[in-house]
């Protein structure tokens, strides 16, 4: 006999410490749920507070706020009637932990703190929160007193246990569980909970969503049962971008998924079950009932007296579970276009700002970065055109347009938040003059042409005066530093003028009201790790959407968007020869970013990937790039690459702690913020490993013999 059950998760795009915003996003979620007839439903983690709060955690306002709204939401009859999964933060004897409360018509069932904590790459959960160390233990929770006045209750239980209703048993696991060697969701599936909840505050990475969902699928297929992940969404307030994609599965199998990139605040996926399904499912398999029968742990049951599978149901010929579906994934380049995208209209409507200014070189990177904004344009005319009100007043408030204005065009849009400008001298060739003008009218921003020789003049002429000494390019006689020098004033200046004409922009054009515009930078994720950026120059911006980005999945960014766009313009790009156009060009020279750097952005995405995924060092980068990298380079070729790699890293590593906040999209950023924390002051010769790279590449060369034993002991 079929036993139907709807049930409901959701994305959601929470804002750190927006109490009451978050509060309204949670009971719009529960309001779709019921409408959709949930009868349970699962909320993102931390949706009360925002998952990105860090420090603030700490504070015991958060604490306090967090029970006040949960208090709103308890009261409010309309979120009765339905089994609800929410996450906060609770104090329990004194110790901070990261929760979910499951409640029912205004009652607090139970709660359940995370047991393993995020706490590598740009997660430091245990700065803030203590992890629930007491497998299968529950306590007592006496609830703050303006609880009890609401609920009339004075304790509820707490710990590392289970809800069973009437007529199945749900179990919760957060996020990071999901990802251990021993998730919870194995014993809790061993135990017979038939119904598993994951609440997540998981961040946007290139080509990382297949490993989430793998892990779900994986996990349903050899435990049976129904798996509900819900997500956080948007950017809460830093560099991170949580992509969504809420999930329901059952048996291994996909019923319902969201969508990752979106601008919707609120999304609720349901899907219908089967409870037989999961009963059939895992009594098939005797290893997994064998193991059932012999697992260690037994978890306590929270009753709660109530069948969320009504019997009405399993009679209605109307009613029947939802079909299987395949997971769908983007492509990489899809998701350059639309996360970053997203995320860049978060955090323009939520800091209040009236647009973006980007100094556009006619380079790959700056054009990367216009279309990205280009793409932001589409998506929110996309999301006006089907009826999303919030999206419509967010693009009137930042326009300052009419109440009656509606954004109905890409382009038209653009126009009126994206400002543009061409900042050339004497060493900018026409070719980047002239794509940077097409780029600009093809999406249509407000674009300046500007020759700033005059002020670059000016100011190596006020070092002249005050020196007696002139400095001149290397190509005409001078010295390295001489050459350097100029090459960064050029690009210091841009950044002081893209300042100033962010500022100024809006009111030229006599739009008011404005408080200046947002300047973006557009420095890649390899240019950052090599240190190939001047400090201080125009790739100090207010935030950078390309900066956790490789040159090499840009290009493929570019190809797609020239297709996918119809901005043919952008082949232009794809073509033109990387370069930084700060020294003269002369017929015998034309300076090549990848020369410059003594590498190529190919082989600086490998760097990057060995350096901080698979935490190598110089000698055992060293000896993994001898393998992969030959016969095509010989040993002291690749040990010239690896060395000059670090000595760059190492010398410019003091770039990265004024790095412009990026969005993150690659394992390997070396953002020092946040994700990446080495020391910025370091020997760049890595002289102990250099000597054993040396002793290899000896050996590899046959001017030398020994063992690996002998390597030890140089000295």
């Amino acid at each position: 006999m079929s036993q139907l059950i709807t049930l409901a998760t959701c994305n959601l795009n929470q804002w750190a410490l927006d109490f009451e915003g978050n509060r309204d996003r949670i009971l719009e979620s529960i309001r779709i749920a019921k409408e959709k007839g949930a009868r349970l439903r699962v909320g993102p983690e931390l949706e009360i507070t925002g998952y990105g709060c860090l420090d603030h955690f700490l504070e015991g306002d958060v604490t306090l706020h967090s029970w006040e709204m949960y208090v709103q939401i308890l009261k409010r009859p309309e979120t009765h009637g339905i089994l609800l999964d929410i996450g906060m933060p609770v104090m329990h004897k004194n110790v901070r932990y990261n929760c979910r409360i499951l409640s029912l018509d205004g009652q607090i069932m139970f709660i359940r703190p995370k047991l393993w904590l995020a706490n590598d790459g740009n997660y430091r959960e245990m700065r803030f929160f203590t992890p629930w160390m007491k497998a299968g233990v529950v306590e007592e929770f006496q609830l703050p007193p303006a609880v009890q006045m609401v609920t009339g209750q004075k304790f509820v239980s707490f710990g590392d246990a289970v809800i069973r209703t009437l007529d199945t048993c749900i179990g919760a696991e957060t996020c990071e569980e999901l990802f251990t060697p021993q998730s919870p969701n194995i014993s809790m599936s061993l135990d017979g909970v038939e119904i598993i909840t994951n609440s997540s505050g998981s961040h946007h990475e290139l080509r990382k969503l297949n490993k989430r969902l793998d892990l779900i699928i994986n996990s349903t297929s050899r435990c049976g049962g129904v798996y509900l992940y819900a997500n956080q969404r948007g950017c809460d307030g830093d560099r991170l971008y949580y992509d969504g994609c809420a999930l329901i599965a059952v048996n291994g199998k996909v019923v319902a998924q969201g969508s990752q990139f979106c601008l919707k605040d609120v999304e609720v996926v349901t899907a219908t079950v089967d409870l037989e399904e999961v009963r059939s499912y895992r009594g098939s398999i005797m290893s997994r009932c064998l193991q059932a029968t012999s697992s260690p742990l037994t978890y306590k049951r929270i009753d709660i007296p109530i069948e969320l599978a009504p019997m009405n149901l399993r009679f209605d010929r109307n009613v029947c579970p939802t079909k299987t579906r395949e997971a769908f994934y983007h492509l990489p380049e899809e998701e350059i276009a639309l996360g970053p995208a997203c995320w860049l209209w978060d955090y323009l409507r939520r800091c209040n700002g009236s647009g973006y200014f980007l100094p556009l070189s006619g380079g790959i990177d700056s054009c990367a970065t216009a279309v990205i904004v280009h793409s932001m344009c589409r998506l929110v005319v996309k999301e006006a055109n089907e009826g999303n009100q919030q999206v419509i007043e967010d693009a009137r408030r930042i326009t300052r347009a009419s109440s009656d204005w509606f954004p109905s065009d890409p382009r038209e849009l653009a126009s009126k938040i994206f400002h543009t400008c061409y900042m050339g001298t004497e060493n900018s060739s026409k070719e980047t003059q002239r794509r940077s003008a097409e780029l600009a009218s093809r999406i249509d921003s407000y674009h300046v042409d500007l020759k700033m020789d005059k002020v670059v003049t000016s100011v190596v002429s006020v070092f002249e005066i005050a020196t007696g000494k002139k400095p001149i390019f290397k190509i005409f006689g001078g010295s390295q530093i001489e050459n350097l020098a100029l090459q960064n004033i050029q690009a210091r200046i841009r950044m002081v003028l893209a300042y100033l004409f962010a500022q100024l922009l809006p009111w030229v054009r006599g739009i008011p009201n404005t408080g200046g515009l947002l300047v973006l930078g557009s420095a890649n994720v390899d240019e950052c790790l090599r240190g190939y950026l001047t400090k201080y120059d125009c790739s100090s911006a207010d935030i950078n959407p390309i900066g956790g980005i490789s040159k090499t999945d840009l290009k493929k960014f570019i190809a797609y968007a020239s297709k996918e766009f119809d901005m043919p313009i952008l082949d232009e790009f794809l073509t033109a020869t990387p370069t930084a156009e700060l020294e003269p060009i002369t017929k015998e020279y034309v300076q090549s970013d990848e020369i410059d750097m003594g590498m190529t952005y190919e082989e600086l995405s490998v760097f990057g990937y060995l350096r901080k995924v698979e935490k190598c060092g110089p000698y055992s980068m060293f000896l993994k790039l001898l393998h992969q990298w030959s016969p095509r380079l010989s040993a002291s070729q690749v040990a010239e690459k690896v060395k000059k790699f670090f000595f760059y890293y190492a010398i410019n590593r003091h770039k990265q702690t004024v790095l412009t906040p990026s969005y993150h999209a690659e394992q390997y950023s070396p953002d020092d913020n946040r994700f990446d924390l080495r020391p910025f002051l370091i020997n760049p010769r890595f002289t102990w490993a250099s000597k054993k790279i040396d002793r290899v590449v000896a050996e590899c060369e046959g001017k030398q013999s020994g063992s690996p034993l002998d390597i030890m002991s140089i000295d």
